[in-house]
């Protein structure tokens, strides 16, 4: 460890540190760190707002690799890595379709390489990853668009589970791998191509009475989820090119088999689930909650097709629609091509309802509106306005992409050139103003909060910024006016590098995972020691 000026101090602060970084631990293993998508991670111990400033938190060591970081960072403590020994990991992937496993405490040469790394492009079959030339007139992600939806892990069969897209032959191929968490290595029946087909009269290729999945039109933007054994990707298109259709797909955990298919709009085109990467939320009872973009809606005349819609999925029995709500003003939102879908849905706890509205949900698009519903009476689709929902919050917010976070009866939104708010929430009601927010606004398009605290205590509100680079924000849950940090107060030394739109950061262990378009960034306590040195 070196030399130590005042030993008996430095035993006892590192003791209370290891102490606290043991009980800290928490697998952080999908999108926005729980199934409801709140974005909070309720076990860090070690970062505060107390000692998160300038004087004592910042970069603490970044991994290159070698694509853009669309995905949130994974986070798994003490995975035992083959030849490797124990580590803290920390999982990425990038858009160059390569997936990296790396020390998530290293500061030296320990974690200068990745414990592991694979291209899942198959090079010796002639494969390559998709880049922005493979779809002229689109350069929504530049250069690649290989992997753009984050993984989702099941820590029980150590496995990690990605959609990746490649070219082979001049074709697109979209296939479901699941990986070994130790080693990056394929389980037995990965990867699997990503097929699909449902009746329907949607498909302006043919007219065979069934909508298929056309690989070179959909695009896996949302991340994984996980549910009940089920591995569930949701589609988009690429730049709202074609006859594209929102898809979501269930395949088996263990085996990748195919399982359940709903499209959203099988007799019309669009109402895709892009979200801008947040990933299906899901209840305790199995319901799968997506928001579509736009798209045709007729759905109230008895119709299939569900543009701009909130929708829940009953996974019992495959796919089904259980219920739904579309804004009044549906058809303008359509028009203006003014997304509904551009966030996604998060599930507040009950604590929060009433005896009328106990189960919510809160979301907004592109319009700035607050949606907040009741899961179980959804509200389906009423013309002359949106009152048969629990509130409806017009210009509440500026365009909203992602998604809010939630924590201590408080939602969080970060719209589109607008500032960090904070609404409070109880009794069933979301607060119709602010009760605070933070004195500067944010370009387009936003950013997606996400939460650290050590139980109710504590409270964080972590985000990234774009702009020339990007930087990477701190605020206290408490009163989101009182700005703690961010990577551009202390000049060149917390410099975080390039900015990917859209992107989540990580917080565990009193660490601030970051993916940027070339690296990850490492953000922690300036004087924290690493947790393998010896007392």
């Amino acid at each position: 460890m070196g030399q130590i000026r005042q030993p008996a101090l430095r035993v006892i602060a590192l003791s209370v540190l290891l102490a606290a970084m043991v009980h800290s631990q928490v697998n952080l293993t999908t999108y926005r760190n729980n199934l409801a998508r709140s974005g909070e991670n309720l076990q860090e111990t070690i970062l505060t707002p107390l000692n998160v400033t300038p004087a004592q938190f910042g970069k603490l060591f970044s991994h290159p690799v070698d694509g853009q970081v669309y995905g949130q960072p994974l986070y798994l403590p003490s995975v035992s890595i083959p030849g490797k020994g124990t580590h803290n990991v920390v999982f990425i992937a990038t858009a160059h379709d390569t997936v990296y496993a790396f020390d998530a405490d290293s500061i030296d040469g320990l974690g200068t390489f990745p414990l592991w790394q694979v291209s899942l492009a198959d090079a010796s079959a002639g494969e390559r990853p998709a880049n922005v030339s493979d779809v002229p007139g689109c350069n929504a992600m530049i250069p690649d668009i290989g992997i753009t939806g984050t993984p989702v892990i099941d820590t029980v069969a150590g496995t990690l589970y990605v959609v990746a897209l490649t070219i082979r032959s001049n074709s697109f191929v979209h296939r479901l791998h699941a990986l070994d968490i130790a080693t990056g290595a394929e389980r037995p029946g990965s990867p699997v191509v990503i097929d699909a087909m449902v009746p329907g009269s949607g498909d302006f290729f043919s007219s065979s009475g069934f909508v298929p999945f056309h690989p070179y039109l959909q695009k896996n933007r949302a991340g994984l989820l996980l549910l009940h054994d089920v591995v569930y990707s949701a589609w988009t298109s690429y730049c709202d090119w074609g006859g594209y259709h929102g898809w979501l797909i269930g395949h088996e955990a263990k085996t990748l088999r195919q399982i359940s298919v709903f499209n959203s709009t099988p007799n019309a085109w669009a109402g895709s689930f892009w979200m801008s990467g947040a990933a299906p939320a899901a209840d305790s009872e199995g319901n799968i909650y997506v928001i579509s973009g736009n798209g045709p809606f007729d759905a109230d005349t008895k119709g299939s097709d569900f543009g701009d819609s909130f929708l829940k999925l009953s996974s019992i029995d495959g796919l089904a629609i259980a219920d739904y709500f579309t804004p009044h003003n549906q058809a303008d939102l359509n028009r203006a091509d003014m997304d509904l879908g551009s966030s996604g849905a998060v599930l507040l706890p009950d604590s929060v309802g009433n005896n009328v509205h106990r189960h919510l949900l809160i979301s907004a698009g592109k319009e700035g509106r607050i949606y907040l519903l009741d899961r179980d009476q959804m509200g389906h689709f009423h013309a002359d306005g949106d009152r048969q929902i629990v509130q409806s919050l017009e210009g509440a917010i500026g365009p909203l992409y992602g998604g809010p976070a939630y924590f201590n009866n408080t939602v969080y939104f970060a719209a589109s050139n607008d500032a960090l708010k904070a609404f409070s929430i109880s009794g069933g009601e979301l607060g119709t103003s602010p009760s605070a927010r933070s004195s500067q606004a944010f370009g387009y398009p936003g950013a997606v909060p996400t939460v650290s605290a050590n139980g109710a205590s504590n409270g964080i509100v972590w985000l990234l910024e774009g702009g020339a680079g990007g930087t990477l924000h701190a605020y206290d849950a408490s009163n989101v006016a009182n700005e703690l940090y961010n990577s551009q107060m202390e000049g060149s030394r917390d410099s975080l590098g390039s900015f990917v739109r859209f992107t989540v950061p990580t917080v565990a262990n009193g660490k601030v995972y970051v993916g940027t378009a070339n690296s990850l960034a490492v953000f922690g306590l300036l004087d924290q020691p690493p947790p393998q040195c010896p007392l």
